[in-house]
């Protein structure tokens, strides 16, 4: 998982999905972040092989090498592992009775679910 600050600046690239630097910092609300301040959190990134770039002339137009579905993905999993001793069923008994969703919504859900399992068979 990345830390909150390298994860907010990965939600900019994953909005933007090609960007350069100045197009990143513009993403953020006032006060915007100093140019290193970015590139370091970039540098990082690619480091942990989250973000990719291509160099044009000087420039480098940076873009995310996971999916926003992917990274959250294994966000959830992590969280299931950690805190539902790695029950699917605890985390959805949980989400279930500690959210304010209304019956429609909870429909909702179930559908999705009923989908995925008339998917697997």
């Amino acid at each position: 998982m990345l830390p909150k600050a390298e994860e907010e600046l990965m939600n900019y690239l994953w909005e933007l999905k090609k960007a350069y630097l100045k197009d990143l910092i513009d993403s953020y609300p006032e006060p915007k972040p100093a140019a290193t301040t970015v590139s370091t959190l970039l540098k990082r990134m690619q480091d942990k092989q989250f973000v990719g770039y291509e160099s044009t002339g000087k420039s480098r137009a940076y873009f995310p090498l996971v999916t926003k579905e992917a990274y959250f993905g294994k966000h959830i999993q992590g969280l299931i592992k950690n805190f539902f001793n790695d029950s699917p069923a605890q985390f959805a008994s949980f989400f279930a009775q500690q959210t304010s969703f209304t019956e429609a919504q909870l429909q909702e859900l179930k559908s999705m679910i009923d989908d995925q399992l008339n998917r697997k068979n």
